[in-house]
């Protein structure tokens, strides 16, 4: 295939409602949700970036900055914990539960292939 079949055909699958997006969008929710998204990808990799230097291009392993970009992600979770009212505490005990009801005590493989969506979902509604 060459180039301008391939973008002729991808975009046929853009969502193109601009409209209803445009309408989506210009709620106040919706916009601190993506600016949270958004925020959290980029820190994700810078995050990442920093840790290729190290492990590729043998650069000194900078947890200072590894931990400042942690604290970027987590300012990012207090505006989407802000936009959601939810907890942080709640969060974290919902996600051990879930993970407790996908591994048990201990990681495995299996388990990670083979998870119970239905539990998970009931824990994570309660």
């Amino acid at each position: 295939m060459n180039t301008q079949d391939f973008v002729k055909n991808a975009i046929k699958t853009e969502s193109r409602n601009f409209d209803e997006i445009g309408g989506r969008m210009s709620e106040v929710r919706n916009q601190r949700l993506l600016h949270a998204g958004i925020g959290l990808a980029t820190e994700a990799g810078e995050f990442l970036d920093a840790l290729k230097k190290h492990v590729f291009y043998g650069k000194e392993l900078d947890t200072v900055n590894l931990s400042e970009e942690m604290g970027d992600i987590f300012w990012y979770c207090a505006l989407i914990a802000d936009e959601l009212g939810v907890d942080f505490s709640k969060v974290m005990d919902t996600n051990i539960a879930k993970l407790k009801a996908r591994y048990g005590e201990k990681f495995t493989e299996e388990k990670a292939e083979n998870r119970d969506l239905t539990t998970e979902r009931t824990i994570l509604e309660k």
